[in-house]
């Protein structure tokens, strides 16, 4: 009994998740909302009413009558023998074989192709992967339900806080983004408060989208700032690499996949995703190509496709795929209340505004020298509009991306704050890696000195902390589990600069690497 009554409730949950999303018409792809009430066929498959009229049209049409002849024909006995002429007798044997297998073969009906029902779904893949969640049925009478509630939206200085805890430096970021964030969201939320005592001359004021672009060197924290951010708003986030949009009928991903990446997000939730946030990487990719002849079909091009996103519009969007095709179910997303922020490095756009800087020059005792810039290491704050047009970017597209800000290039400094002041700092993740044998794992501050220098010699920002921590523990990741026998571990800086070891106390004691295997090698030596 208790079996029947599992399987009971396993179904009973499968047909819940099932109305949570709307059919999809297998035929024409069009969902529920679009194509209205479906027909019910075996393994959950549903076809439109459209699409089911047109295919009793097709049926009603056909000539029965030769379909029966050819049928017929098809069933004839073979010719014996005797019958056969001087010419198919010459014939190879194989040959003969082969067509007296066809002759014993039914021919099929012409304009009807006989489909196995269990192939279906996969042939459409996973199928919740490509459902969309239908809209939440609203009662007569009864108010909408706003999808955000001013009064819970995070305040800036809070959500500052929360970026604080993990994310080193970049104060002027920080505090552009999380008023960024506040504004928009409260912009989401102006459109359903009909009832808030606005005054009169500002009731009907609509607030205008500010979508972001954020400048930096690479290793900066662009994306890990993004990323923090949608962890704290609880919002859907869609993270994609501009390099691999090109326009629509080329090889590669079609614009509206970023809006695919946002619906997934969401759960295939239109609603949700209406007001998640995608960000947009490696956007200084997409400037336009100089000196060149050939169409820019994955640099201009597709700034020029972004513009419909960004502004704010309907746009068909493919649900569970990176491109439109016949095989795919789309449904329509308004971008008006998503917002957008791109980011890229933008290299060589310092020389850029050095050049523009350097007109300013003049002749004479309080002249400034051309080289004075090539000492500013903070230039990318100079940036302006126009840089940006020049580095290659088209301006309309610039011109829907009001909130430009920059972010600093890491100093040394802030390298060793990054190892070991955020939440999820590398040298605690270690430590706690170690703790799991029992082993505690400490750092001096000029080993963090020495990695951090390492570290500035690479050119590569914070990603090159964990590349230079992971050559340097191997060793000790890999000695630790053979010996119970060790307590702590501290990293020198002798260790980190190749010149010594790490010291190594034991539950008894204290030794390093090296006096540890001298120890070791002694009773070979002896037994010898």
């Amino acid at each position: 009994m208790s079996t029947d009554t599992d399987n009971n409730d396993i179904v009973e949950d499968h047909q819940t998740k099932d109305n949570e999303y709307e059919d999809i018409c297998y035929l024409c792809h069009r969902t529920e909302r679009t194509a209205g009430k479906m027909f019910k066929l075996p393994n959950g498959i549903s076809i439109c009413s459209d699409c089911m009229h047109k295919t009793m049209d097709t049926m009603s049409q056909m000539d029965y009558q030769n379909i029966l002849k050819d049928i017929s024909i098809s069933q004839t006995p073979l010719q014996s023998p005797q019958e056969k002429t001087d010419a198919e007798e010459e014939k190879p044997a194989e040959e003969t074989k082969g067509k007296e297998q066809d002759n014993m073969n039914f021919t099929r009906i012409p304009n009807i192709s006989f489909l196995n029902l269990s192939d279906l779904q996969n042939m459409m893949g996973n199928p919740n992967r490509q459902k969309i969640k239908k809209k939440k049925e609203q009662a007569e009478g009864e108010k909408a339900e706003p999808v955000i509630d001013i009064r819970n939206i995070v305040q800036p200085h809070k959500i500052k806080e929360h970026l604080d805890e993990y994310i080193i430096g970049q104060e002027y970021a920080k505090k552009v983004i999380s008023v960024a964030i506040y504004n928009h969201y409260k912009r989401v939320a102006s459109e359903t408060l009909k009832d808030f005592p606005f005054e009169e001359r500002l009731r009907d004021v609509e607030i205008q989208k500010s979508n972001m672009l954020m400048i930096g060197p690479t290793g900066c924290g662009k994306t890990y700032l993004v990323k923090t951010l949608a962890k704290l708003l609880d919002v859907p986030l869609a993270i994609a690499d501009a390099t691999s949009l090109t326009e629509a009928g080329y090889i590669g991903d079609d614009i509206e996949s970023v809006l695919s990446k946002l619906l997934a997000a969401a759960d295939n939730d239109v609603d949700r995703a209406e007001q998640g946030i995608i960000f947009i990487d490696e956007i200084d990719k997409l400037a336009k190509k100089k000196d060149t002849h050939s169409r820019d079909v994955s640099g201009e091009s597709v700034q020029q496709g972004l513009l419909k996103l960004l502004e704010g519009s309907e746009v068909e969007v493919p649900v569970g795929a990176s491109s439109k095709n016949a095989m795919v179910p789309t449904t329509t997303i308004d971008t008006k209340n998503i917002l957008f922020i791109c980011g890229g490095a933008f290299p060589d756009l310092d020389e850029v505004i050095k050049q523009r800087l350097r007109k300013k020059t003049s002749i004479g005792f309080d002249a400034e020298l051309k080289d004075a810039l090539d000492k500013k290491k903070d230039i990318l704050k100079e940036v302006t509009v126009e840089d940006i047009k020049k580095f290659g970017m088209i301006p309309e597209f610039v011109g829907r991306l009001p909130v430009i800000f920059t972010l600093e290039g890491l100093t040394k400094e802030m390298l060793v704050e990054i190892l070991r002041e955020p939440k999820d700092a590398i040298l605690k993740q270690y430590q706690k890696l170690l703790a799991m044998d029992e082993v505690q794992l400490e750092f001096e501050d000029a080993a963090l000195e020495a990695i951090a220098e390492k570290a500035m010699e690479k050119e590569t920002g914070a990603r090159a902390l964990r590349a230079i921590i992971e050559q340097f523990m191997l060793d000790i990741m890999y000695e630790i589990p053979k010996d119970d026998s060790i307590g702590r571990v501290t990293i020198t800086r002798d260790y980190i600069m190749g010149t010594g070891g790490p010291v190594i106390d034991l539950r008894g004691g204290s030794m390093s690497f090296h006096e540890r295997d001298a120890l070791k090698a002694i009773p070979q030596s002896a037994g010898m």
